[in-house]
């Protein structure tokens, strides 16, 4: 088991881009690593509810379905 920590830096202003962190996350998550999340600059805005709710990207879907089973994962760390 590996341990990643993702960089998330992008806002809701560009959904595709801010959901993409959190997709890897899960994605990551679901193969058994340990994974850190770092929101940084206009992320840190993301995991606001009303936020959460609305961010829906293009391809990776949408952030609430991430964040939820991220958060679900006992391995998963926010910073």
């Amino acid at each position: 088991m590996a341990k990643v920590l993702i960089d998330a830096s992008h806002g809701p202003e560009d959904p595709t881009k801010a959901v993409l962190p959190f997709f890897v996350a899960r994605n990551a998550l679901e193969l058994g690593h340990e994974v850190t999340i770092f929101l940084v600059g206009d992320a840190t805005g993301l995991i606001r509810d009303s936020v959460i709710e609305t961010v829906v990207g293009v391809g990776p879907g949408a952030l609430k379905d991430h964040f939820t089973a991220v958060r679900e994962a006992k391995s998963a760390i926010f910073l």
